[in-house]
């Protein structure tokens, strides 16, 4: 008896929807039962887009290069023969994945007072959404992850207390592909009304000064007072 047509199975041969410009894919799609010989046709959306005719139980290959974004959305296979009529397979949906850039880290202005509040943006101008931001002083993240469902800026604020704040920031941007990670430019703030270094040479000069202080009493308590004694 010739067996039941059953529905056929569609599945990206490299395991993975994710797919690259330019980039070769193959989709195999198979009936688990059905009497040979045997039409496969692949379709995207409403188009046909291949057909191929077997005579055996092996699934039929479908090979196509991703040479644009219209070639990524919905595919789905058919299969007939002249027995049971035909069958579909339910849809599967490549999506492009395009390389995260770079993330630029920006502020208005690179020049603070103390008080004020910083505003530091971080954006990746490429890159599947969404994107995740982190900001970062040194290797210390100053901020908690920032989800970005459009491609705009993630912003944190920086308040400018001290010299010590005006260290290197960075920030990291990732998104929900593997290995895709990307950190920014460095980024530091300069003191608008003075400069730490004339801060420390400052703190340095007084140090000088104290040390100088405590060797004159030192000298006065263990060598001239002695010697004013002596000449008694």
């Amino acid at each position: 008896f010739p067996e039941i047509l059953s529905n056929p199975i569609l599945t990206p041969v490299q395991g993975t929807l994710e797919v690259m410009l330019n980039q070769n894919v193959s989709l195999s799609c198979h009936s688990d039962s059905g009497s040979p010989p045997l039409k496969y046709t692949l379709f995207k959306a409403s188009q046909k887009v291949s057909t191929l005719n077997k005579t055996d139980s092996m699934p039929a290959l479908f090979n196509l290069t991703i040479n644009s974004a219209s070639d990524v959305g919905e595919y789905k296979c058919k299969v007939e023969n002249e027995i049971h009529g035909r069958k579909y397979s339910t849809s599967l949906n490549f999506m492009l994945k395009e390389p995260l850039s770079k993330p630029v880290l920006r502020s208005p202005t690179s020049q603070v007072k103390k008080g004020q509040n910083a505003t530091l943006s971080c954006l990746s101008e490429k890159g599947n959404l969404p994107i995740t931001y982190t900001f970062f002083k040194g290797k210390q993240s100053i901020s908690r992850p920032v989800k970005m469902q459009k491609k705009e800026a993630a912003v944190t604020f920086v308040l400018i207390n001290s010299c010590s704040d005006l260290g290197t920031y960075k920030c990291r941007a990732e998104n929900n592909f593997r290995n895709t990670t990307k950190y920014s430019n460095s980024f530091n703030f300069i003191l608008a009304e003075e400069s730490c270094d004339s801060q420390l040479w400052i703190i340095f000069l007084g140090l000088i000064l104290l040390a100088f202080v405590i060797g004159f009493a030192l000298a006065i308590r263990f060598f001239i007072i002695p010697s004013c004694k002596t000449g008694e």
